[in-house]
């Protein structure tokens, strides 16, 4: 067990990102969700990736870049991990890492996951095999949590915008998987103190969250899926596309041949490997995003 902890520390401090400030967000009393012991950090075999498990205390993790390239742009950014998990290194840090370096002040949401004890993916994929009703149930339960503790961070942000040397106006949500759902909850569920100026939903969820009508005041959207992704969410991904785009509201869908699910910042020697180059150009052009260097 030692040796497991120092590898997956190894694995952190390899990163080329400090946090420079970690900020518990508010909660609520919850008589429905009973979380046992402390979030885990651990290598997961079966992702073999770097994961973070039964979150009961959200927070957020601040990065910010230099002051000479900083843009004042903010994107909140909530890994995936089928709400089991945060799928922390290619949907968190790396995504931190490449946003800094653009001059983007990169705020990685821990939100509340569906509680587990010795091993979530395990657990996840377990109940993903063999009763997936139950899947449905527990993670319908936490996710309006977790929403909640995406739209407290957006708030938190805002209200901190001159100290974070952040514009309030270029607050943007950035999630992947169930983060991509998390995010979907934001947008249907903002209000005037914590609306999003804009979001990104990579691959959503959305046979967990389904699309929705939007509002007529929804922020611009910028889709990214694989048609061949395993879970089939590519559908869903056109049909938010589509529910943005009958109302004439800003959107714009990048939809892959190949990419599968759970991409990431991972590299495969496809198209799908540079969307996030594709977000950033999108992000100039509608002046979300100035840039400095």
């Amino acid at each position: 067990m030692l040796l497991k902890n120092l590898s997956f520390l190894l694995i952190i401090l390899s990163f080329p990102l400090v946090a420079q400030k970690i900020i518990k967000l508010p909660t609520d009393v919850v008589t429905d969700v009973t979380w046992k012991g402390s979030e885990k950090s651990e290598m997961s075999k079966n992702w073999n990736t770097p994961v973070i498990t039964n979150v009961s205390i959200p927070t957020i993790e601040i990065h910010k870049p230099t002051l000479d390239i900083n843009t004042g742009t903010a994107v909140i950014i909530a890994p995936g991990g089928g709400l089991y998990a945060l799928s922390i290194k290619s949907e968190g840090t790396m995504v931190a890492d490449w946003l800094v370096n653009k001059g983007i002040t990169a705020i990685i949401l821990k939100y509340r996951l569906v509680p587990t004890e010795h091993d979530g993916v395990a657990e996840y994929e377990h109940t993903a095999k063999n009763n997936k009703e139950l899947l449905s149930q527990k993670v319908q339960l936490v996710l309006p949590y977790a929403i909640k503790d995406a739209l407290n961070a957006i708030k938190y942000v805002r209200d901190n915008a001159d100290s974070l040397n952040i514009a309030p106006d270029k607050i943007g949500m950035m999630g992947f998987s169930a983060g991509g759902a998390v995010t979907m909850g934001v947008a249907y569920r903002y209000t005037s103190e914590n609306r999003p100026d804009f979001i990104v939903p990579i691959y959503p969820w959305t046979s967990q969250y389904p699309v929705q009508k939007p509002k007529n005041n929804e922020p611009p959207l910028f889709v990214v899926c694989a048609s061949d992704d395993p879970l089939g969410l590519s559908m869903g991904s056109i049909n938010l596309y589509r529910s943005w785009k009958e109302l004439n509201l800003n959107a714009e869908l990048h939809m892959y041949a190949k990419g599968g699910h759970g991409f990431g910042m991972n590299k495969h020697g496809l198209p799908s490997d540079n969307w996030i180059e594709r977000f950033y150009e999108w992000g100039v052009s509608e002046k979300l995003i100035t840039p400095k260097i």
